[in-house]
């Protein structure tokens, strides 16, 4: 299942050029994640209190259109992979006037202990697994 989040770029964001600066969209890709998790009843602060972290081990965005300063952005999250120990979340950005698709990427996670030791997360939450693989696309 695929939930999306809206944003506005900010004058902050951008660069020399006038245009976002590509590191930008791997924090909307966080911002999408949390609040797709957020949406579906789960919080990483829940997840942290239950000794529960989700390093990223992988990342990668393609990029087709650059964003500018003030557009209104719909960040499209999507959970694909879901195996033990690992999660997998892909992103697409999109300019909401005109719907153009500027980039497209993901994330992989680890689901590992504050010692950070891979833990088999469907084995031990399974109330949440449940709860993920309910969204898993």
């Amino acid at each position: 299942m695929e939930h999306e989040t809206t944003i506005r770029t900010r004058y902050s964001e951008t660069d020399q050029m006038s245009i976002i600066y590509h590191a930008n969209y791997f924090t909307w890709f966080e911002i999408g994640r949390t609040d797709f998790l957020r949406k579906i009843g789960i919080t990483y602060k829940d997840l942290e209190y239950q000794n529960i972290l989700l390093p990223v081990i992988d990342v990668g965005c393609k990029y087709f259109i650059a964003a500018k300063y003030d557009d209104e952005l719909i960040i499209k999250t999507k959970i694909t992979t879901l195996k033990g120990a690992r999660i997998q979340f892909e992103y697409e950005i999109i300019r909401n006037t005109d719907n153009k698709l500027l980039a497209q990427g993901y994330t992989k996670h680890g689901f590992v202990d504050k010692a950070l030791k891979p833990v088999n997360f469907k084995k031990k939450f399974n109330t949440v697994w449940n709860m993920l693989s309910q969204n898993l696309e």
